[in-house]
């Protein structure tokens, strides 16, 4: 599908090309999810973090970023989940999966007892440890900033390392060589990254979308989480992702961050917020976004929209007068009631 400035969820650029930062440098799995969503005359900008490529979003240099969010072994990448918590506002307004497959790369000469170090980003580290371990054994991993930097390191020759685990994409363009092609510990990994403007108009719902949001729990308080949880329950609301993160403020003082199965245009996901905000100190909205993979929301009986507007309309009904019993034809009047 070819992509436009005006069809990319989220604010229009400020200026004529859509500025796109993501963490880089190019030849990055990130980069390789840019390339779904960006216009084919769209800017891309190559940051050493995710949190620096959402900080060009916040400054105004980026009209969107691209960063990972989540692994299918690793889970939740906390450097972008704490900066989507925590200062200016941004959302996600949209997904993308990229199958994560690694090339161990090297210097064209390079003999496999000569390696004893290994570059890498620690999440691709983590998914490919026990082959390395078995492969390499006593080989100590030195962290980069991505699987791309790795590669631009061991090329340039002063890396601190002799080999580096990346894709394919960064051994053709720093002139190394696969000594081993498709590793991995768990063969059919992907990771998840996620496009994100500042707070703007929602992407429509599509009946197959999530919705993001960071919840803090009251301290001190037993039950808390339980209470938390009871919210989405008691409205028949799914959760995709649950995980908790430090606040910041002190030992065992933590947030969650949370994907919920639905929009926030849907009622069942609107009254799971409003107890939610009722209950918690804090409560972040991140985005509400179509699925990727295009899965639509059970919608369990009793929590669809006409429910809970039949629900409003038979409780306007007793406030107006009426016998309790019958429901008003005709739409439900708006909430709240008065």
């Amino acid at each position: 599908m070819e992509h436009n400035a005006t069809t990319i969820p989220g604010p229009q650029p400020n200026g004529e090309h859509m500025r796109i930062a993501f963490l880089g440098p190019f030849g990055t799995f990130t980069e390789q999810a840019v390339r779904q969503i960006a216009p084919a005359d769209a800017e891309l900008l190559p940051m050493t973090s995710a949190p620096q490529a959402l900080a060009a979003v916040r400054r105004g240099e980026a009209d969107r970023a691209v960063v990972p969010i989540e692994n299918s072994i690793e889970g939740g990448v906390n450097a972008t989940l704490d900066s989507l918590s925590h200062g200016e506002p941004l959302v996600i307004v949209a997904e993308m999966v990229v199958s994560v497959v690694f090339q161990f790369a090297v210097r064209p000469g390079t003999r496999p007892e000569d390696i004893k170090r290994i570059g890498t980003h620690p999440h691709a580290w983590a998914q490919c440890r026990n082959w390395v371990e078995a492969t390499f054994p006593g080989a100590v991993h030195v962290p980069a900033t991505s699987t791309a930097a790795a590669a631009q390191l061991l090329a340039e020759g002063d890396a601190g390392f002799e080999a580096a685990l990346c894709n394919d994409v960064s051994v053709q363009s720093y002139g190394l060589q696969a000594m081993h092609r498709d590793v991995a510990d768990n063969p059919g990994a992907v990771t998840r990254f996620v496009l994100v403007s500042k707070p703007g108009v929602i992407p429509p719902a599509t009946g197959a979308d999530k919705t993001t949001i960071q919840v803090a729990l009251p301290v001190n308080e037993a039950g808390a989480l339980l209470k938390i949880l009871e919210q989405f329950a008691a409205r028949g609301v799914d959760l995709s992702r649950i995980e908790s993160r430090p606040s910041g403020d002190g030992l065992g003082d933590y947030t969650f961050s949370i994907d919920i199965v639905g929009h926030i245009h849907e009622e069942r996901v609107q009254a799971a917020l409003v107890g939610l905000h009722r209950n918690s100190p804090e409560v972040r909205f991140i985005g509400s976004y179509a699925r990727t993979d295009g899965v639509p929301a059970r919608v369990l009986s009793g929590t669809s929209d006409e429910a809970f507007r039949n629900g409003r309309a038979w409780v306007a009904s007793i406030l107006g007068g009426g016998d309790g019993v019958s429901v008003p034809e005709g739409e439900a009047p708006g909430w709240p009631l008065r």
